[in-house]
């Protein structure tokens, strides 16, 4: 399992940077309206992030709302989601499988109870951002920009490019993690 996490959100990262980078280039001024949305859909989805990596740990997240009074910037704001990729992909590195079918209780932000195991946490905060990232997308569609074509199957082919190479065998190594 934790191979197959690791490549989750190896690709959660690797699409995270891509999205942002590809934010620098939507005018703000001309776009201003758009490019806020953006930026609250973003933050939203690393917000999200941020309160189930405290409840992973046991930690209060200090969080009283899944969004933030005021958007960081965008430079600060991609700094934010790569350093909780980063955690993710560390956390993922440590975990047992055991520990991974472990249950969490924790409260949502609303006060609402929430009962998880951190594997479900783990696949909640990936699709979570994966929502999210394809409203931003289809921002950028709006505005004639084209968006990261950000699929699994694109990730892997750039992270393991041997993977494009025609008539592997099915005993050749297809499970290689990839690597950002």
């Amino acid at each position: 399992m934790s191979s197959l996490l690791t490549t989750l959100f190896s690709y959660n990262a690797w699409a995270n940077a891509d999205l942002c980078d590809k934010m620098k280039s939507v005018d703000s001024n001309a776009h201003s309206s758009e490019f806020a949305t953006a930026l609250g859909l973003i933050c939203h989805y690393n917000v999200v992030a941020k309160i189930f990596s405290g409840h992973l740990q046991g930690l209060a997240h200090g969080f009283t709302s899944d969004t933030l009074e005021v958007t960081p910037p965008l430079d600060e704001l991609r700094s934010q989601v790569l350093s909780v990729d980063q955690w993710y992909l560390e956390y993922i590195k440590t975990i047992s499988d055991e520990s991974l079918a472990e249950t969490v209780s924790f409260s949502f932000t609303d006060g609402e109870k929430g009962l998880m195991s951190r594997k479900e946490m783990l696949l909640h905060v990936a699709l979570h951002a994966t929502v999210h990232r394809g409203e931003v997308a289809r921002l950028l569609w709006q505005l004639s920009l084209t968006p990261p074509w950000e699929t699994l199957a694109v990730f892997v082919h750039q992270c393991v490019p041997q993977r494009r190479l025609q008539g592997l065998s099915p005993t050749q190594d297809t499970q290689a993690t990839p690597r950002l």
